[in-house]
């Protein structure tokens, strides 16, 4: 694929500009919108096209060029919406005076259910993380921040890089609610379980004893490049306490978890609108998704447990 001009790379870059100041994206966000928009660059840039020219067909023959390249349906459907999003902003900013993207078919994609912790897997869970030894002053706090991660974790659904990154500041002991940012700089009000606010409580009190600790910015201070506790050693600590109680590897992430809390919530009647609002999902289509778990969970218990289940079809005289 042939190189960019300079003003196509200019386009990506006011655009990727206006996402970070105005929408508060994220590094991740902001290289994977570059990334896809590079490579429609690369690909229009050959064929004489730019993004001030292309039309709608172009952007047809970009996707058709994805799926020829037997790029996942998911994958490209985020180039799509990469592309709808700058094309936006170029016709916004005057840039263009259309948007090409408007019509372009959504490649079709099948949403996978998330994978799911049973109700005990969860307890056993949270059950090996109190029972972790705390031989020493150092150990005592090793357990007391891995269990308040993820009595919080269970009791939030908090995403894996909000919980990391909660700030210190304004969080008292046993409170019942917290204040997370998420996605886009939104703030929401998430309240914690009696156990959850118990176990804030405890690390809090072992944490702000110790001098380095107390003086950091962040709830779980860390010696990392951005001074708080990592997304991957969070994922260490869950695949330790899961192969303490025999939970797979390939089953068990922070992710994981925080299904399990809106799964369990569902299953027990809670109201989807909460539950859309405690997790910071934008679109109450994405928070959906558990009540398609539960559905599918009720099928396979039919199948298994049903008496008839097995059955091919009714004998004539059982037909109504």
């Amino acid at each position: 694929m042939a190189e960019m001009t300079p003003n196509m790379l200019g386009q990506i870059d006011l655009f990727l500009d206006m996402m970070a100041a105005e929408r508060g994206a994220s590094a991740h966000t902001i290289a994977a919108y570059r990334r896809d928009l590079t490579r429609l660059g690369k690909f229009l840039t050959p064929r004489g096209d730019d993004f001030l020219t292309v039309e709608a067909a172009g952007l047809s023959d970009f996707m058709a060029h994805l799926s020829s390249e037997k790029m996942a349906a998911s994958s490209a459907a985020r180039h799509l919406s990469s592309m709808r999003h700058f094309f936006k902003f170029l016709l916004i900013e005057d840039i263009r005076s259309q948007n090409p993207s408007e019509n372009i078919a959504r490649p079709a994609t099948v949403r996978p259910l998330p994978k799911l912790l049973s109700l005990a897997e969860t307890e056993a869970l949270i059950g090996a993380a109190h029972n972790l030894p705390a031989r020493t002053h150092a150990e005592q706090g090793d357990k007391l921040r891995s269990i308040c991660l993820i009595e919080i974790l269970y009791a939030s659904g908090l995403r894996v890089s909000e919980l990391v990154s909660l700030p210190r500041a304004g969080i008292q002991q046993a409170q019942p609610v917290i204040i997370v940012r998420g996605k886009g700089g939104r703030e929401r009000m998430v309240p914690l379980s009696p156990p959850a606010q118990r176990a804030l409580a405890d690390w809090l009190a072992w944490r702000d004893e110790q001098k380095p600790l107390a003086a950091s910015a962040f709830l779980f201070p860390s010696r990392s490049r951005q001074g708080y506790l990592t997304r991957q050693r969070l994922a260490q600590i869950l695949l330790q306490l899961g192969a303490v109680v025999g939970i797979s590897e390939k089953k068990l992430s922070p992710h994981v978890v925080r299904h399990a809390f809106a799964t369990h919530l569902v299953e027990h009647g809670a109201d989807l609108r909460a539950v859309q609002q405690m997790l910071g999902h934008a679109d109450i289509s994405t928070t959906q998704i558990y009540t398609a778990v539960l559905d599918e969970r009720k099928r396979r218990l039919l199948d298994q447990a049903h008496p008839l289940a097995n059955r091919t079809s009714l004998s004539a005289d059982e037909e109504v």
